[in-house]
C-alpha cells in the first residue's frame, strides 16, 4: 500500500547542509501547525515550540550547543536559517515523549514541503544550565522546562542520500 504520507515518512532524511536563504512564512506556519497536532499524553498539548530565526540568537545557541559537545568553534546547527526549539513541561511524567512526538511531526511536515530538517540534540543540557534558564526567562517562558531538541529547518543545499535498507530484525512478531 502506498500513499503520499507513507512516501514522505520513507524518504525523509536528516539534512546537514543548508542554503542561507530563510524559509517562507507560509512554510514555517505549516510546519509549526503540524507540530501543534502531535499527540500528547491526555491531549494536554504540554510542549512549547520556540522559533529562532534571528542571526544573533542562532549564533549564541550554536555556540552553546557546541560547548556541550566540547567542540567549540564548530556549527552543530549546520548553517540552518531556522531553529525550532521544542521544550517539554518538566512537571509532566511524559515530558520527553510528548516533545519527541512534536519533533517528529515538525520534521515530517518539513519533508512534505521539500524543506530540509534535522534533530539536533543537547537541548536538555543547554536549558538545564544557568545560561539556558536565563534565555528562557528573557523570552518570557516561565516555569520548569526541559529541552527536547532543536528541529533545524531550511532549504537543502544538496540532495539527501537515500534511506539505508531496513534491518531484517527491526520487527518482531509475537
Amino acid at each position: 500500500m502506498t500513499n503520499e504520507t507513507l512516501e514522505t515518512l520513507k524518504t525523509r532524511r536528516s539534512c546537514r547542509a543548508y542554503k542561507p536563504e530563510q524559509i517562507s512564512e507560509e512554510e514555517l506556519a505549516a510546519v509549526l501547525e503540524a507540530g501543534t497536532y502531535a499527540p500528547t499524553a491526555m491531549g494536554l498539548q504540554s510542549p512549547k515550540i520556540v522559533v529562532i530565526q534571528d542571526p544573533e540568537t542562532r549564533a549564541l545557541l550554536s555556540r552553546m550547543n557546541a560547548a556541550v559537545m566540547g567542540r567549540e568553534g564548530s556549527d552543530p546547527m549546520y548553517g540552518a536559517p531556522t531553529y525550532l526549539l521544542v521544550l517539554a513541561d518538566a512537571a509532566r511524567p511524559t515530558a520527553q515523549q510528548d516533545g519527541s512526538l512534536v519533533m517528529g511531526n515538525l520534521m515530517n511536515a518539513a519533508a512534505s514541503l521539500g524543506l530540509g530538517s534535522c534533530w539536533i540534540n543537547r537541548a536538555r543540557e543547554m536549558f538545564d544550565s544557568a545560561e539556558g534558564k536565563a534565555l528562557l526567562a528573557r523570552w518570557g517562558i516561565q516555569g520548569e522546562w526541559q529541552g527536547v531538541g532543536f528541529c533545524i529547518l531550511g532549504y537543502p543545499a544538496a540532495d539527501p542520500k537515500p534511506a539505508a535498507p531496513r534491518k531484517a530484525d527491526y520487527i518482531v512478531r509475537v
